[in-house]
């Protein structure tokens, strides 16, 4: 009984985990040296109608996905499409994507795919890309965290970010 009751107790200690860690900061994103956040819930099967984003694109946008992937990458001199945000990236790739782009102290602009499929089919398309994280710097499509990484062991990184604003690397 003893057992059974320890058991069940920590199955539920672990769902609550679950769901805390599913109601983080969704987006975030660098402009002028400040962040501006928002937080939504993931739309999966297991979140109540209550808790889900209903909207995916603004109120009164007439924007399509693939206008605002356009937009993202041409107004950002670094936009990062990822699982999870800069601050609480949601997957190792991710990570590694924004500990690399971060020792540039550059200004980081990112989009968490997982809120919405139908961004994260947009960016695909738009890229012709099929994984994530996918970076872009300066309108131009790089590639995903391993590209990322051998441009900085290369040193090639540091060149293509020479000129954006902030841009001092860490030492």
């Amino acid at each position: 009984m003893a057992a059974a009751l320890s058991s069940r107790f920590l199955k539920g200690i672990a769902s609550l985990q679950a769901v805390r860690s599913s109601r983080l900061v969704s987006a975030s994103v660098y402009q002028n040296g400040m962040m501006r956040y928002s937080s939504t819930v993931p739309s999966d099967s297991d979140t109540h109608d209550d808790f889900k984003p209903t909207q995916k694109v603004p109120s009164g946008s007439t924007d399509s996905l693939k206008d605002i992937v356009e937009n993202d990458v041409k107004d950002n001199p670094v936009m990062i499409y990822m699982k999870g945000v800069p601050e609480s990236p949601q997957c190792g790739f991710s990570s590694l994507a924004v500990r690399v782009l971060q020792q540039y102290n550059v200004p980081i602009s990112a989009r968490n795919i997982l809120e919405d499929q139908e961004l994260k089919n947009a960016v695909k398309s738009f890229s012709h890309w099929p994984t994530f994280p996918q970076i872009f710097i300066k309108g131009e499509f790089i590639g995903g965290s391993d590209i990322i990484l051998n441009m900085h062991k290369e040193g090639e990184l540091e060149e293509k970010l020479k000129d954006v604003s902030g841009n001092q690397k860490s030492q």
